[in-house]
């Protein structure tokens, strides 16, 4: 087999191994750490978060993480997703948000981006009795989820009309769509994309974040994995747009891979400082 293929096959597979790490919480947390499970902001069962808060937050700056999954599988605390992250920068005094969304078959990624922006919205509303900064989020996002942020961070507006308020920033680890129209248009292309992204081309322009990027846009930080062919060439193409409009956008690649790259942030070495250099910057 090619190794571009078997590439684009091993992709697949970590993709599909989401559900089975399954609905597990993290029980590994920092010392202190108190957690408000399931907080609501739709009707929907998966329309929930969690809030992970340090000890005695005030004015705490905000990590809004979005989970992965190819658009249909995964949770908000699937095992993986918090504790490394958590301990990280819980004891730096970030408050940690995990928002669940409403999934494939049932909601398409332009829904999730509408789920996962009321969600934000939501979470902006309560943070003051956290002893959060509303005006302090940094959104994040592995995979499906990542594309899900940038989306969100490449035009103000998406996130306005559900009331939430610009991020200072998005962290995109990995994402496998920023250039939804360049996707669906290769032949062949992985079938997880057929089934998120159809066949219409308005509706891959509407999703695709490479797209939606106008002036305004959120500050970036793009890490994707320099072991997937097609990861890091859509990310240094966003970032020359984004700088065409003056904005932000960071490429950061890593001998890593797409897994690893969201459950290895948060531990020792030279990747989360990386990371962690760029939240500083931004929240400054």
């Amino acid at each position: 087999m090619p190794l571009p293929m078997l590439r684009a096959r091993l992709f697949a597979v970590a993709l599909a191994l989401l559900p089975i790490l399954g609905h597990a919480a993290e029980t590994h947390l920092p010392a202190g750490t108190r957690v408000l499970a399931d907080i609501a902001y739709g009707d929907d069962g998966r329309q929930r978060f969690d809030v992970y808060l340090p000890p005695g937050a005030e004015n705490a700056p905000v990590l809004f993480i979005v989970h992965g999954g190819a658009w249909r599988n995964g949770w908000k605390d699937h095992p993986g997703l918090i504790a490394n992250k958590a301990f990280h920068w819980i004891p730096k005094g970030y408050v940690i948000v995990s928002t669940g969304y409403r999934l494939l078959p049932e909601a398409d990624p332009r829904i999730q981006a509408d789920d996962v922006a009321r969600a934000i919205a939501k979470a902006q509303r309560l943070a003051p009795a956290w002893g959060a900064d509303p005006d302090r989020f940094i959104l994040m996002g592995h995979s499906a989820g990542a594309h899900l942020v940038v989306l969100l961070g490449s035009n103000p507006a998406l996130l306005a009309a559900h009331g939430a308020r610009p991020p200072r920033g998005v962290v995109s680890l990995d994402s496998g769509a920023l250039d939804v129209v360049g996707i669906m248009q290769a032949r062949p292309h992985l079938s997880l994309f057929d089934d998120a992204f159809g066949d219409s081309p308005a509706y891959w322009r509407a999703a695709s974040p490479h797209h939606a990027l106008v002036r305004g846009a959120a500050p970036m930080l793009i890490v994707c994995s320099s072991r997937r062919r097609d990861a890091c060439p859509p990310s240094w193409r966003f970032a020359r747009k984004a700088a065409g409009l003056g904005t932000r956008v960071e490429v950061m690649e890593q001998d890593l891979s797409h897994m690893a790259i969201n459950r290895e942030l948060g531990l020792p070495g030279a990747y989360t400082p990386q990371v962690d250099a760029f939240i500083v910057d931004i929240d400054g």
